[in-house]
């Protein structure tokens, strides 16, 4: 299964991602992620094996991943705290733009703590390490083409939108099943902080 680590956001800020994302929502090239299913992704695995039928799984197996999230948990320390969402970024950079995200305000610092906790954890299972320093958002939509990114680089110098803050109480490891109406996400195990 494909699989990653987040902290998903409380489906009361829906409305507010659907604002966040309509300077660009209907742009060319643009494809919003579904407002229900934002979250801040802690750490990408990548395929986990399912216990294969000979017992020899390549790579580390579901209950890896979660003894791992267990692990990294208790290493990280971090006791329940609040984050807050607001503001629009790109990644990579402004002349080429292809994901729009909302930046973390408040709580950055714990995540931080969190993520290097499990990417040590998952990077001892064998899973590859980040190519790219953790900087804690969530997705607002990916872009296309050059059409898209003159509509986000156009929000970018407009106002600056708020999601919202919430509690964060536990992380979770979460099944991302492809479809052709976008990931379909599945909470397999969720790890209480503190």
């Amino acid at each position: 299964m494909r699989a990653f680590f987040a902290v998903d956001l409380p489906d009361r800020l829906a409305p507010a991602v659907t604002d966040a994302q309509a300077p660009f929502a209907d742009a060319s090239g643009v494809n919003p992620v579904d407002p229900e299913q934002a979250h801040v992704t802690m750490k990408f695995l990548g395929d986990v094996a399912e216990e294969s039928e000979d017992d020899t799984p390549n790579g580390p197996t579901v209950d890896d991943v979660i003894a791992a999230g267990e692990r990294a948990v208790d290493r990280a320390g971090v006791a329940p705290f609040t984050c807050s969402v607001a503001g629009l970024g790109v990644f990579p950079n402004r002349e080429y733009v292809s994901v729009v995200w909302a930046g973390v305000e408040r709580g950055g610092d714990d995540l931080a703590a969190l993520h290097e906790a499990l990417e040590a954890e998952a990077t001892a299972l064998g899973v590859d390490p980040a190519d790219h320093e953790f900087t804690p958002h969530v997705t607002l939509a990916r872009v296309e083409n050059a059409t898209g990114a003159d509509a986000v680089r156009d929000a970018l110098d407009a106002d600056t939108p708020e999601i919202g803050a919430f509690s964060v109480d536990e992380i979770q490891l979460v099944e991302s099943t492809l479809t052709p109406s976008g990931p379909e996400y599945d909470v397999v195990r969720a790890f209480e902080l503190g």
